[in-house]
Formats: C-alpha cells, structure tokens, sequence
C-alpha cells in the first residue's frame, strides 16, 4: 500500500536515480532546478517548497512539491512529480496522486489544485486525466525553450468538487 510523507533529505540519492534521460529530466523539472544532471545541492531548491514523498513497504515510490501560487491555500500547485521508473505503468503515479489530492483537499482544506504537463510528456498527462484532472483552456500557451526546441505546456486543474463527484475510489 502507497502512503505520502515528508521529504527527507535522505530520499535524494534515490529521487535523483530516476532521471537517466537529459528529456526526461527536462519533462519532470523544465530546468527549474538546473541543468541535467543535477546535483544534491541544486535539488535541495525542493525544500523551499512543500515536498512530498511515496513509499510503500519495498521503498520509495515516488516524489511531488506542493506549493500555493497566491499565497492562501485555496489552490496548491503540485510541481517536480515524479515515479520511480520500475514501477510506472502499474497505478503507483495514480495512487500517489490520489492520496495527494486526498490531503490536498481535506487536509490543507484548498478549493483547487493544479499542473503544468508538457505536451510531449503523454504518459504523464493521462495519468493526471485518469485521476480527475481537467485542461484548462488558456488564452495563451505557456512556452519553455528546452534543449533547443519550444515545449508547449498544458494546464490542468481539479477542484475539490471533482474529487467528491469522482466517490469513493480505492487508492
């Protein structure tokens, strides 16, 4: 069974094994935490956020920031979500999300939660549609210059009304 806690600052070694793919990296951090490869000492930007990490009984799973873009906790904007290579594909990213979005909205008490997903990064998209997220349609299309090419980036929300609507998942 999947549970969230705290970052730790022990959890980094593993984190940062995940990203063996310069794309990959870009995917998950846009160059906000540095350029690939980063260091422990660039990712540690993470704690200034809210971090999160998903573990079961075999280790860590996976790993998302939280942070509140206005400064109330009406909305929190998940960031860096990340899975552990050997277990995509078998529900971990949409059981981590889940929970998240479970403390998210009964715990911080927020009306909304949201993303940014790259075009080109499809896997990571329709896990977030699978859990309930929605796109957003913007008048503009926020734009990054990664590794010489424009990414699109897509927004999506739930809002705490979404989460209700869905019922009683199992996570």
């Amino acid at each position: 069974m999947i549970r969230i806690r705290p970052y730790k600052t022990s959890d980094v070694d593993a984190i940062l094994s995940w990203c063996q793919e310069e794309k990959a990296f870009y995917q998950w951090t846009a160059g906000i935490l540095g350029n690939y490869p980063i260091t422990q000492k660039e990712f540690s930007f993470v704690e200034s956020l809210m971090p999160f990490t998903a573990f079961d009984e075999t280790g860590i799973d996976g790993f998302f920031t939280l942070r509140n873009p206005d400064k109330s906790l009406d909305e929190l904007r998940f960031g860096f979500i990340i899975i552990n290579p050997h277990k995509r594909g078998k529900g971990y990213g949409k059981a981590m999300l889940r929970l998240a979005l479970t403390f998210v909205f009964e715990i911080y008490g927020a009306k909304k939660a949201s993303l940014g997903v790259f075009e080109n990064n499809l896997p990571a998209y329709y896990c977030y549609k699978a859990v309930g997220f929605r796109d957003v349609v913007l008048d503009t299309t926020e734009k990054y210059c990664v590794m010489g090419e424009e990414w699109n980036c897509k927004e999506l929300i739930m809002e705490n009304m979404d989460l209700a609507l869905q019922g009683d998942r199992k996570i």
